[in-house]
């Protein structure tokens, strides 16, 4: 089944028994695949929307909506551990591309990038993480609210400004009501509320790998940090994994919080293509 979302493709196929949403664009001989991050109403194409076109333009580019979000099938019993997040998408991985791919994670998205470069070595080509998690660190009040957030207009408000640097998005009352809306589908609210219960340090522990496994990637990577992110502070994540990562380099933004991808679009996208070519 096919249809298209703002000319973005938006496609199904089942992937170790779970029929996965994926977007899929361009017909480059090499393969990028994105994977987005957490967040109440959260989906790939909300992510990737701006990202995809310009990568696409020379790259086959894929994004997946991880099992529990955006169109994705969901699980009846609200299980949600990292092992199946990961094994997903190396399975995703194995049945998209013939050879190595380029990772790009954002976010929690990061942190399971890492995960499949660790235990998938051969699948990975090169490494991207933005405003990563997958270290051990304490969790910041503004991801535990994201994590907890409680359905509505003004909280989805709130975690926008928790989100991005500029102030004024949370003005946007398009972006609020989309994202809102998106949150309060049934199976995205349950499955999203089964995701992160309390302690919620619970789950980020989860997320991350040990020092020792983080030192033994040996794919080059790239980091993205916005300086003002005060979702994933880069003290906590991206400092520590810069001096872990045994080949990897960082960019960081100022004046960007968490969603570089649509705050620094451009430049975003240039160091991309520099990186990996």
């Amino acid at each position: 089944m096919m249809t298209t979302t703002a000319n973005i493709s938006s496609k199904f196929m089942e992937v170790n028994g779970i029929n996965t949403h994926y977007h899929e664009e361009g017909t480059g001989e090499e393969t990028i695949i994105l994977i987005h991050g957490s967040g109440p109403g959260v989906s790939a194409y909300a992510n990737w929307r701006l990202i995809i076109p310009p990568l696409s333009e020379n790259y086959h580019v894929f994004a997946p909506d991880i099992i529990g979000f955006g169109e994705t099938d969901k699980r009846e019993n609200g299980d949600y551990p990292v092992e199946l997040w990961v094994e997903h998408l190396i399975g995703f991985i194995e049945a998209v591309a013939d050879g190595p791919v380029y990772l790009v994670g954002n976010s929690m998205g990061g942190a399971l990038s890492m995960h499949v470069a660790s235990r998938r070595p051969d699948l990975v080509k090169k490494l991207v993480l933005m405003g990563a998690v997958g270290n051990h660190h304490e969790i910041s009040e503004a991801l535990d609210r994201i994590w907890g957030y409680e359905a509505s207009l003004e909280e989805m408000r709130e975690l926008i400004k928790l989100f991005s640097y500029n102030q004024e998005a949370a003005n946007n009352e398009e972006l609020v009501r989309l994202r809102y809306e998106a949150s309060m589908r049934p199976d995205v609210k349950q499955s999203f509320e089964a995701m992160f219960p309390e302690p919620r340090q619970q789950k980020l522990d989860e997320l991350a790998l040990s020092d020792d496994a983080i030192r033994n990637i040996q794919i080059p990577a790239l980091l993205f940090h916005g300086l003002n992110d005060q979702v994933i502070p880069i003290e906590r994540t991206s400092y520590r994994l810069i001096e872990l990562l045994p080949h990897a380099e960082l960019h960081v933004f100022n004046e960007c919080g968490h969603w570089t991808q649509i705050e620094k679009t451009e430049p975003f996208v240039e160091h991309i293509l520099s990186f990996i070519k």
